[in-house]
C-alpha cells in the first residue's frame, strides 16, 4: 500500500517543477491550502444533502404540485400473469409481432389483451407526474442557490476578471472559506446524485450517468487535490448558469403553463449556447492552454487536466447539436424526432385500451405535436419532454 500511494502521489505527475508536497503541507498561520483529506468531508455532506432533498420533496415541492394541482395519476394494474411477467422482467425491448403471437396462443388470449397487460404493466414503473415534479423542484432549488452563491463569490474574486491571477504564484494559493465551501458543497451534491439515482425516476441511460456523474466527481476532486480550484470555480459557474433554467422549463411542463415553458426553453438555449460554445472556450479554455502555458508552464497533470476540459468541450458542442437540431424541427416543421440517447422518462400517461394501433412496438422517431391548453403549438413543451428531461449538467 506504502508503494501504491507513492505511485500515485507521485509529486512529478502532481506538481509543477521545483515543487513538492512538503511545500505545501506547512504553510503559514492562517493559511490553508487544499489537501485530499479536505474532500472527505463531502460525503457526509452529501447524505445531509439528500436528507434534506427527501424533507423539500415532501413539504415543499409536494404542496407546490397540489397548488398546481399535479396530482399521482393511479394508473389501471397489470392482471397478475407469472408467463406475462417473466417476459417482461426478461426482455429489454416490448414483444414483437411473433413473441405475441406465442404468447397469444400460449395464454389462449386475443393478441390485443397481451398488448394491452404489457401497457399496464409498463405503466405500473412509470413515475408520475407528480414525482417528476417534485425531483425537478429540487435540482431547480439548488441549481439556482448554488449558481447564486457562486456568482456573488466570483463577482468579488479577481480571478473572474483576470483569468490569469488563476497562475500567479500557483500551486501558493490561499484557499479561502468561501472558495471551499462552493467546492466541497458541488462535490457533495454530486455524490448525492449518485447515490439516489438508485432510487430516483429510473432511466435508460442510468449507467451512462452514472458514469458522468463519477467523472464530474473525478474531475472536482482533482482540480481540488493540485489547487486548481480558481479556475475550477470558474468551471462549475459556468455550467451551473443553464441547469436551473433547463428545471424550471421542465417545471412549467409539468405544470401544463405552455407559454412559461416555451420561453424557459428558449432562454435556456440560449444561455446554454452563449456559456458552453462561447464563455466556456474563449475565457476558460484560454486561462487553461494558454495563459498557464505561459505563466507556470506544463507538467503531467497540468496535460490530463486540459485534456479533460477539451473532451468536456466536445460533449458541449454534442448536445448543442441536439438541442439545436430539435428545436429547429420543432419550429419549422411543427414536429420533434424523438430524443436519440434514451428514453428516460417516459409520460405516465396510459394508453387507451381500446386503441387499434400497435405505437408501443412501432417506430417512434417522430411525434406529431400537440396543441397546447393556452392556444399554442407546442413546439418548445414537446422539445423540453423529449430532450431537457434526460439532460443533466
Amino acid at each position: 500500500m506504502a508503494a501504491l500511494s507513492a505511485w500515485f502521489w507521485n509529486e512529478r505527475f502532481w506538481l509543477p517543477h521545483n515543487v513538492t508536497w512538503a511545500d505545501l503541507a506547512d504553510p503559514a498561520p492562517g493559511v490553508e491550502y487544499p489537501k485530499a483529506g479536505h474532500l472527505l468531508s463531502a460525503l457526509p455532506l452529501a447524505l445531509g444533502i439528500f436528507a434534506v432533498r427527501i424533507v423539500f420533496e415532501r413539504y415543499v415541492a409536494g404542496p407546490c404540485a397540489s397548488a398546481l394541482q399535479i396530482q399521482a395519476e393511479v394508473g389501471r394494474r397489470a392482471q397478475p400473469s407469472a408467463v406475462l411477467e417473466k417476459v417482461f422482467t426478461s426482455i429489454t425491448k416490448c414483444p414483437d409481432a411473433r413473441q405475441l403471437d406465442g404468447l397469444s396462443k400460449q395464454l389462449d388470449w386475443e393478441v390485443r389483451k397481451v398488448q394491452r397487460w404489457f401497457r399496464h404493466r409498463r405503466n405500473q414503473d412509470k413515475p408520475s407526474t407528480r414525482t417528476k415534479f417534485c425531483e425537478s423542484m429540487w435540482r431547480f432549488t439548488f441549481y439556482l442557490c448554488v449558481f447564486t452563491y457562486g456568482l456573488a463569490f466570483l463577482w468579488q474574486s479577481p480571478w473572474m476578471w483576470d483569468t490569469r491571477q488563476c497562475w500567479y504564484n500557483y500551486p501558493y494559493q490561499v484557499l479561502s472559506p468561501g472558495l471551499y465551501c462552493y467546492y466541497v458543497t458541488e462535490l457533495a451534491f454530486y455524490w448525492s446524485l449518485m447515490f439516489s439515482q438508485f432510487i430516483d425516476i429510473k432511466r435508460k441511460d442510468f449507467l451512462i450517468m452514472f458514469i458522468h456523474h463519477l467523472a464530474t466527481i473525478g474531475l472536482i476532486s482533482f482540480s481540488y487535490v493540485n489547487n486548481m480550484v480558481r479556475v475550477g470555480s470558474l468551471v462549475l459557474c459556468v455550467h451551473d448558469a443553464s441547469d436551473f433554467l433547463l428545471e424550471a422549463a421542465k417545471l412549467a411542463n409539468y405544470a401544463k403553463y405552455q407559454r412559461l415553458c416555451d420561453f424557459l426553453f428558449v432562454v435556456f438555449g440560449m444561455i446554454f449556447f452563449t456559456t458552453r460554445l462561447i464563455i466556456y472556450p474563449y475565457w476558460v479554455l484560454n486561462t487553461t492552454l494558454f495563459e498557464s502555458w505561459e505563466i507556470i508552464g506544463p507538467y503531467p497533470s497540468w496535460w490530463l487536466f486540459n485534456i479533460l476540459l477539451l473532451v468536456l468541450q466536445l460533449l458541449h458542442i454534442i448536445w448543442s447539436y441536439l438541442i439545436a437540431r430539435i428545436a429547429f424541427k420543432a419550429l419549422i416543421r411543427g414536429k420533434v424526432s424523438k430524443d436519440d440517447r434514451s428514453d428516460v422518462e417516459s409520460s405516465s400517461e396510459d394508453e387507451s385500451d381500446t386503441s387499434r394501433d400497435h405505437s408501443w412496438t412501432a417506430n417512434q422517431s417522430q411525434v406529431p405535436l400537440q396543441k397546447g391548453e393556452n392556444g399554442t403549438n407546442g413546439h418548445f413543451n414537446a422539445n423540453t419532454k423529449a430532450w431537457a428531461q434526460n439532460y443533466n449538467s
